[in-house]
This record gives structure tokens, sequence and C-alpha cells, in this order.
């Protein structure tokens, strides 16, 4: 048993790993008739448990109570991972990454975010806020106005040929881009 979580717990080659993401489309689609996605789940979510006679949330969600059961196999791999398949190691990180995150002042690498910006510590701090909330609501707000998450767009459309998931995809690269090269440094100095 130790050596199945040995080999779970390592970091597996592009080779495995994206092969076996990719065979998510196929499966989707045969298996259940589905697109893979999840960024609609949330709205399923509030569909079942808030009663409301607004047309976005008057719909049949079982219908889509696939999606649930995907989420909540999210949350138990997540923390079956944090909980049981983590080495405790720090997460990979290229020189040059932690040479330039040192360069705003973040020095603690060791957990999966950095702790001088993301913990109980600096809750209350301007620079964690806005990462948390004003981060949060623009992944959310942009994940509807795109209709769909990464996983949805790159992984599902692009697979499809769908040239707004061929766009969204460009959207997404070029935010992270921009944000990671011209925002972020202006934020964390």
């Amino acid at each position: 048993m130790n050596s199945l979580v040995e080999w779970i717990s390592q970091p597996w080659p592009w080779y495995v790993a994206g092969p076996i993401i990719g065979l998510m489309v196929p499966l989707h689609l045969i298996l259940l008739n589905r697109t893979f996605g999840i960024s609609s789940t949330f709205r399923h979510v509030c569909a079942a448990c808030i009663p409301s006679k607004l047309d976005f949330l008057n719909y049949d969600w079982k219908a889509e109570s696939w999606n649930l059961v995907f989420a909540v196999g999210i949350l138990i791999g997540s923390f079956l991972a944090a909980a049981y398949f983590s080495t405790g190691e720090p997460i990979a990180l290229s020189e040059a990454a932690v040479a330039r995150m040192q360069e705003f002042g973040i020095q603690d690498m060791s957990g999966q975010h950095p702790a001088d910006i993301f913990s109980w510590d600096h809750i209350g701090e301007w620079r964690t806020l806005l990462f948390v909330i004003l981060g949060g609501f623009l992944v959310g707000f942009g994940t509807r106005y795109a209709g769909g998450c990464t996983s949805g767009h790159a992984i599902m459309g692009l697979s499809h040929f769908q040239l707004p998931s061929f766009v969204a995809v460009l959207g997404f690269f070029t935010g992270g881009l921009i944000m990671s090269w011209l925002i972020l440094p202006l934020i964390l100095s």
C-alpha cells in the first residue's frame, strides 16, 4: 500500500497526465452524453437550495445532478490528496520563479500557497483581501461572461473546434500573462 501511495504522490509526466485528462472528453460524451466542465455547478447548487422564481434558477437542476457528484468528487479528492498523499515537500518551482517571488518580499514557499500572503495571519491585509475577494469575484464573473471555465473551454470546447472556446482560452491566457507580468508586480511591490 505504501508503494501505491508513493507512486500516486509523485508528479506525473505530461505524457501520462495529458492523455488521462484528454480521455475525459470522449468518456463524458459517450457514457454520460454530457460536456465536461465545472463552472455551472454553483448555479445547480443555488437552484437546488434557494427556492426562487428567477428564470436563471428555475430549471430542472436534477437533470444536471451528475455535475454535483463530480464537484463532490473533486472535494473528496482534494481532501485525500492533502491529508494522505501530500509529501509535505514545497511545490517544485524553478529558481527563476523563486528569485522573482523573493524580489516581491515573498520568502516562505513551504506550502501550497505563499504564507506571506495567504495565511490567517495576513487575512486582514489589503493585498490578501484584494486577491481573495476581488480575485474570486473576477474569476466568477469571467467564468459566467465567457460561458464556461478553463476546463470547459480549453478541454471540451477546443476538442470540438469551437471558436468561442478558442477566443475564451486566448482571453484566459492573455489575462493571466497581464496579471502575472504587469499587475502583480504593482500589488506586491
